[in-house]
């Protein structure tokens, strides 16, 4: 496939790669000859993962919240395998669901911190060597949260909404030193974040059936593709894996 040709020996940073999108994506850089860092709070789960993909990934356990702890992780990235090629930046939490009147204000922060500041901080870390290269490509997982309104999920669509403007801020900024900056809304996706929405009951994407999510390795491959010359076209936009074209493309299929 193309779109793993060029990933021999690069440098991939992950964020939120303790299960789900991450661990997939994972997995899918780490087949493709990447070297991959893993960076997560969950310390265990990241470790498992970097010893079953083997000597090419790395457990980096940090809080995305903490802009001194992502830029050490990149910096302990880049001491063992060398300067960040790519950033995914994926790391991301559903909570607090509630009513925006009634949510609690520090969950709300912490979302926020989360969500949208540690987008803000995998940038902020790669970035300044990536335009000095004047190479790098950085993807954020969006959402469709990230443009419609939902109850209960004011912090997720607010810290989307600005994600998703981050990333355009980005690629304004430093598409012209080179950079390949874009997001990927990957609509319904089979993960963890999935059963706690269905659990809380609220807004229609709780009460969606199951069978219609994505399975987690399909957004994996699109991260994957994105990072190709394929998708060149697309740099500076959010790629929506709903669309079928988009899905063609990728040589996805039901």
């Amino acid at each position: 496939m193309s779109a793993t040709a060029g990933m021999t020996g690069k440098v991939v940073a992950i964020t939120g790669a303790s299960r789900g999108i991450g661990a997939e994506a994972a997995r899918a850089f780490a087949k493709a000859g990447a070297k991959v860092g893993l960076i997560a709070r969950s310390e265990a789960e990241i470790s498992a993962l970097a010893a079953d993909l083997g000597a090419g990934a790395i457990a980096l356990p940090c809080d995305i919240a903490s802009s001194a702890a992502v830029m050490g992780a990149v910096q302990r990235l880049e001491g063992a395998f060398g300067p960040v090629d790519v950033l995914i930046n994926n790391a991301g939490v559903i909570e607090p669901i509630a009513p925006l009147a009634q949510a609690d204000p520090a969950a709300w922060g912490k979302a926020i911190d989360i969500n949208l500041k540690g987008v803000f901080h995998g940038m902020r870390a790669v970035m300044p060597g990536m335009i000095a290269r004047r190479s790098g490509t950085i993807i954020t997982v969006s959402s469709g949260a990230a443009h419609n309104p939902l109850e209960g999920w004011s912090a997720y669509c607010s810290a989307k909404a600005g994600a998703a403007m981050l990333t355009r801020v980005a690629h304004h900024e430093a598409g012209p030193a080179g950079l390949r900056i874009m997001g990927l809304s990957p609509g319904t996706v089979a993960t963890e974040m999935q059963v706690k929405i269905r659990a809380s009951g609220i807004n229609p994407v709780s009460q969606l059936d199951p069978g219609v999510h994505v399975p987690a390795d399909w957004p994996a491959k699109a991260l994957l593709w994105m990072c190709s010359a394929e998708a060149d076209d697309l740099l500076g936009e959010e790629v929506q894996l709903r669309d079928e074209a988009i899905r063609r493309r990728i040589g996805l299929t039901e």
